[in-house]
């Protein structure tokens, strides 16, 4: 039986990472030679947003959410004050679509859930993943749930986050509903393992984010040869608001006399950030952003995927908790494991750390690359497990 596979994944966000962990989807089940596509979301999109609402009423007193949520508000603001910022963000926006245009294979565009589900006759499988697809909101919003997947279609969870280490008592019994629907479930951390079992009582392994899944030399089909920048420069991509971050960057600047190439204002605006860093790309798309950590000479970064493709590329990094540990709606966790998994937990730093004494820390990229290649492996085992068992 010839085999087609439907993939759920946030291809859209105008993020680096989730574009990224996207097409590594994708690219993996081309590398097994399995007929694939991704599943078009723009037309459900405004479905998918009314159930988020639930979240939102049910969290409407709920301080740290507004919190989480600032950033991101004085970003859409800024666009509609500053016409050089929102001039800035359109050279983003289209960078992205110019990748997602170049780099996916899209489904038909669905008119509704009901629509979808009625066309998921046309796949042998439906497979979600990864990023952070079963926070709160999502499993409000219904869609990375495979709610809309019929029985008879065998469903797939490939490192699929929950991006926090639990989940509220009322999501519980909705939890456990659409994760005991899903045949093959694996998660990408620990604390992901840990809520699937007190969930369900099932045990799933934990595999790696489908960037993973791809060398860094693999990595370098997608992304020009030459360096973008052509002088020694330290790469900077924080996602959060954090001044001490930013300080041990500029300390870094000094002491190593590398300039600083930040990519600014992401997933929220942050005014301090307007003259942070020598080089700020605003035109980077997810090709350059893989060109910038190539060639860095150090990276300094809160994400997880900041991290991931530093350690793919065997670079001498510095990863920040971008979270504070008592936050609830912190995603710490994703990026201890990965730290843990690979054996150098040493490199999650606060941001008040001795620059000199990090700058002399060797990474023993042997060990690392030997971790990955066996987590590599593993990983591979079980999406080809769960695609032909």
């Amino acid at each position: 039986m010839n085999k087609k596979v439907g993939i759920v994944s946030c291809y859209f966000k105008k993020n680096y990472g989730s574009a990224l962990q996207a097409y590594a989807t994708q690219r993996a089940l081309d590398g097994l030679q399995i007929d694939n596509e991704t599943i078009d979301i723009r037309c459900i999109s405004k479905e998918i947003s009314r159930g988020k609402l639930n979240y939102y009423r049910r969290n409407a007193f709920d301080l740290s959410m507004y919190s989480a949520k600032k950033g991101f508000a004085r970003h859409l603001l800024q666009q509609r004050i500053d016409p050089d910022f929102k001039n800035n963000m359109r050279k983003r926006r289209i960078a992205f679509r110019q990748f997602e245009q170049d780099n996916f294979r899209m489904s038909t565009r669905y008119k509704s859930k009901f629509e979808l589900s009625q066309a998921c006759g046309n796949y042998t499988d439906v497979l979600v993943g990864s990023d952070q697809l079963w926070l709160p909101l999502n499993i409000e919003g219904d869609y990375y749930t495979l709610n809309f997947v019929p029985s008879h279609i065998n469903k797939i969870s490939y490192a699929t986050s929950f991006g926090v280490p639990r989940l509220p008592a009322y999501l519980l019994e909705r939890a456990m509903y659409f994760l005991n629907r899903i045949e093959h479930v694996s998660v990408r951390e620990e604390s992901g393992r840990r809520l699937v079992r007190e969930i369900t009582n099932r045990d799933v392994p934990v595999v790696c984010d489908p960037t993973m899944l791809l060398t860094g030399e693999q990595w370098r089909d997608i992304q020009q040869k030459e360096p973008l920048i052509k002088e020694p420069y330290i790469f900077c991509y924080f996602l959060g608001n954090n001044p001490e971050h930013r300080a041990f960057a500029r300390r870094l600047k000094k002491e190593s006399g590398c300039k600083i190439a930040a990519l600014r204002h992401l997933d929220e605006y942050i005014p301090g950030d307007n003259d942070f860093g020598d080089f700020a790309p605003y035109d980077a798309g997810p090709e350059d952003f893989l060109n910038l950590i190539k060639n860095a000479e150090y990276i300094c970064t809160d994400s997880f995927h900041g991290t991931t493709f530093s350690a793919l590329n065997n670079k001498k990094f510095f990863t920040f908790r971008r979270f504070r540990k008592a936050n609830a709606h912190s995603t710490n966790t994703r990026i201890e494991y990965l730290l843990s998994a690979l054996g150098i937990s040493d490199r999650l730093l606060e941001g008040n750390e001795d620059v000199l004494r990090y700058m002399s820390k060797t990474i023993d990229f042997s060990s690392v690359n030997a971790r990955m290649v066996e987590i590599r492996k593993s990983s591979m085992d079980f999406l080809i497990t769960a695609l032909y068992q």
